[in-house]
């Protein structure tokens, strides 16, 4: 559904990505970790057009480059960490523009546009903030009505970079346990960015690993979460044992570097 080849981006002196290959299957969930600055924002910006690139970028087996963007955007729908907000919108018509790829040039949304939306709104607990300006909004409300226009674009894959920041415990488990039905029933293919590498290793199917740009690891998360792997790259000490479903758990242990 999702690959890439050899992808590198450059972002003044710095190569910021160096020659990544991703391959995500359809229905499958990959998530991104690496330490700060080891270039996971750029890998989804880059799948997604949106920062220069060498390398080929593939969305269902056809060259990113070659895609106009209404078809891009009905194949890979992308929730951005901090994107800007326009704070006079209400939150139903801001996610109501996910549904642009479908609208026509100088036409108007339909009623299933509407409904598409206002089911995304309800699913993910912002219906009786639908009317309300998004400027009022605390960051985790502005984080979930992001996500909610990337959902309401109903593309069969989905780029999140940190859906769950600013989220408190229950509306994260709400986001993620939401994501990964819709993987489920509907083969929503996915790829994320995450921090928490216990999180991360709980939801995804696979585990990618950047530092610096590169690639360093890749597989299933008990493959990836190791403690020697995640003690080289994050430079923590930390104890990684199999949680109840049998995938790791990382714990910090106080007094390491």
């Amino acid at each position: 559904m999702i690959g890439a080849r050899g992808l590198s981006v450059r972002l003044g002196e710095r190569d910021v990505l160096d020659g990544v290959d991703l391959e995500v299957r359809r229905g499958e969930w990959v998530g991104v970790i690496g330490p700060n600055g080891a270039g996971k924002s750029t890998l989804l910006k880059a799948l997604m057009g949106l920062v220069g690139h060498r390398g080929e970028v593939l969305l269902d087996s056809r060259p990113s480059g070659g895609l106009k963007p209404r078809e891009r955007a009905r194949l890979l729908a992308y929730a951005p960490q901090t994107p800007a907000l326009p704070p006079e919108m209400t939150v139903f018509d801001y996610a109501l523009l996910g549904r642009t790829p479908y609208i026509p040039y100088l036409g108007r949304e339909s009623r299933h546009d509407r409904e598409v939306t206002a089911s995304v709104i309800e699913r993910l607990d912002l219906t009786a903030l639908a009317g309300r300006h998004v400027g009022e909004l605390s960051g985790g409300e502005r984080q979930r009505v992001v996500l909610a226009r990337a959902l309401a674009q109903q593309a069969p894959a989905l780029l999140l970079d940190e859906p769950t920041t600013a989220l408190d415990l229950g509306h994260q488990q709400q986001v993620l346990e939401l994501v990964d039905r819709l993987r489920r029933t509907d083969g929503l293919t996915v790829v994320t960015t995450l921090h928490d590498l216990t999180v991360a290793g709980l939801y995804a199917d696979s585990l990618l690993l950047l530092t610096g740009g590169r690639a360093v690891a890749s597989g299933e998360p008990a493959q990836v979460l190791t403690e020697e792997l995640v003690g080289r790259h994050f430079d923590a000490h930390v104890k990684i044992e199999p949680g109840p479903d049998g995938r790791p758990v990382v714990h910090l242990v106080r007094g390491g570097p």
